[in-house]
């Protein structure tokens, strides 16, 4: 299972899920309403894509089903409290992402501060690695992101940021561990894919 955490309007989801049919992507975000219209597509017609699923959740809180199932994590500029968790100043949110990974997986987060945005700036490496590590997880790479790297995230907010073009783009690369305390909260679910009630109903046409 790949999970794209903080997905708006999910159609890198979309995206993805046509691109590998056989492998199941789930994009969370706390704004249902963002994520109404690639929901609408995951479910209809002859581009319906069943391996498509989305979770209304805040990063701080991802839904229990999801624990410890996610064998690759994706962050695509964040903005928020989910942008403030990826660069060390909320534990809340750096400990929900570690919840949702299962041992071993890794995940590419890409991000863009600049200092009109009002927000933490990205730490060195050093700093913000030790951050990761207070959540048990490893930040294997942190450098600039390329524009080809960039455009493969297919995110409509980086466009809207001109992210790479007009501001620098970091990509952080992050392991959890390959084998989680006995105990632990994610240990505890059952590998495969979730029950289908912990995702919302298909919405309604008419």
């Amino acid at each position: 299972m790949a999970v794209d955490l903080g997905t708006g309007d999910g159609r890198h989801v979309l995206t993805a899920a046509a691109r590998q049919p056989g492998t199941l992507f789930v994009g969370v975000d706390a704004n249902a309403a963002a994520m109404a219209d690639s929901s609408r597509r995951a479910w209809r017609g002859r581009t319906a894509l069943p391996n498509a699923l989305f979770a209304v959740a805040a990063a701080e809180r991802p839904p229990e089903e999801l624990h410890g199932l996610a064998g690759s994590l994706t962050v695509n500029f964040p903005w928020g409290s989910l942008l403030r968790g990826l660069v060390g100043a909320d534990d809340a949110v750096l400990a929900g992402v570690a919840r949702l990974m299962a041992p071993g997986a890794e995940g590419v987060v890409l991000l863009s501060v600049v200092p009109r945005d009002g927000m933490p700036p990205v730490p060195a490496r050093g700093s913000l690695g030790l951050a990761y590590e207070r959540h048990g997880l490893e930040l294997v790479e942190m450098r600039p992101a390329t524009s080809e790297e960039v455009a493969e995230s297919g995110s409509s907010w980086a466009k809207r940021l001109r992210a790479g073009r007009d501001r620098p783009v970091t990509l952080l690369r992050l392991r959890a561990p390959s084998v989680r305390p006995r105990g632990s909260p994610a240990s505890r679910v059952p590998r495969g894919r979730p029950p289908r009630a912990a995702w919302p109903a298909p919405p309604r046409g008419r």
